[in-house]
C-alpha cells in the first residue's frame, strides 16, 4: 500500500473513527457487559472480568461473560465483598477457552484482596500509573497486587506479563474503557486520576495489521514495543486522546476496508 501523507492518514482516521465511536459500537463488543451496570464498582469488576475473557469469538465472549454475571447475582461488587469458599464452588464448571474454574475462583478472590486491602481497582491501576506516570508501569505493578494471592502457576498467563513483551491487549482495552471519555456513550470515563493521554492501543490482530497497512507499524510481532511503536504514532495525531483511533483501526480491520 502507498504511503498517506501524515495530514491525509490523520484525517482519514479522525473520519472512522467518529464513525465507529457511536452506541451502536456497542451492541456486538464485550463493553455491551458493564454497560449493564451503573455503580462505578459494579461497572469496573464487570468490565474488568469481561475483558479477561475477551479473546476468540464474540458472541462466545458475551456468552460467557454474561454467565459470570449471572453467577454473582447480577451484583458483582456486593458479591466480591461477601465472597465465601462456598460460593466459589458455582464457578468450578465456568470455562472461556483456557480460561477455567481454577482461574476464576483465583481472580474473584484476588478481586475480593484488591477491594478489601488496596481500595480497589481504579486505586492499584492508578498508584501503578504514579510510578513513573507510563502505563506500562501501571500494569506491572497491577500485576504484582493481582498475584498476591494464592493461586496455581496455571493462572498467571491470564494476567499480562508487559516485561515479558505482553502487548498487555485486553488490559489496554479494559482501560480504555474506564478512562476515557463518556461523551460519546461507549465507554466509561470513570476513572480520572490516570489521563486518556497516558492510554496505550489494544493491540490484536486486526489493529496490528491494519496499522502496518497504513505505515503505522513497522514491528512484525503484537508486542508490548509493537503497542509503544502504534501508540507514539497516534499520539502525533492526538496527543491528547491517541486511543480514540482504536475505533478506526479496529473498525477498518473487522469490516475489511483496507
Amino acid at each position: 500500500m502507498k504511503e498517506i501523507p501524515f495530514p491525509e492518514l490523520k484525517s482519514f482516521l479522525d473520519e472512522k473513527a467518529d464513525q465507529y465511536e457511536v452506541p451502536g459500537f456497542i451492541e456486538n463488543d464485550p463493553i455491551l457487559i458493564p454497560h449493564q451496570f451503573s455503580r462505578k464498582e459494579d461497572i469496573e469488576i464487570a468490565g474488568f472480568l469481561t475483558a479477561t475473557i475477551a479473546w476468540g469469538n464474540r458472541n462466545s465472549i458475551l456468552k460467557n461473560a454474561g454467565k459470570l454475571m449471572r453467577l454473582m447475582d447480577e451484583n458483582p461488587y456486593e458479591f466480591i465483598l461477601q465472597l465465601s469458599d462456598n460460593e466459589l464452588n458455582q464457578f468450578a464448571n465456568f470455562v472461556h477457552r483456557t480460561f477455567n474454574g481454577i482461574d476464576t475462583a483465583f481472580f474473584l478472590k484476588s478481586m475480593k484482596n484488591i477491594y478489601a486491602n488496596h481500595d480497589g481497582l481504579e486505586s492499584v491501576f492508578t498508584k501503578g500509573y504514579l510510578k513513573d506516570h507510563s502505563l506500562k508501569s501501571a500494569l506491572i505493578f497491577f500485576r504484582e497486587i493481582f498475584l498476591e494471592s494464592p493461586h496455581q502457576t496455571r493462572s498467571e498467563k491470564h494476567v499480562a506479563n508487559v516485561l515479558k513483551s505482553s502487548s498487555g491487549k485486553r488490559l489496554c482495552m479494559y482501560l480504555r474503557w474506564m478512562v476515557r471519555s463518556n461523551q460519546r456513550n461507549v465507554d466509561f470515563g470513570i476513572w480520572k486520576k490516570i489521563p486518556s493521554s497516558a492510554l496505550m492501543l489494544p493491540l490484536d490482530v486486526h489493529t496490528g495489521n491494519v496499522s502496518r497497512k497504513l505505515g503505522l507499524l513497522g514491528r512484525k510481532q503484537n508486542d508490548w514495543k509493537a503497542v509503544e511503536e502504534i501508540t507514539t504514532g497516534l499520539r502525533k495525531m492526538n496527543p491528547e486522546d491517541p486511543i480514540k483511533y482504536d475505533f478506526a483501526l479496529f473498525g477498518l480491520g473487522v469490516n475489511k476496508e483496507l
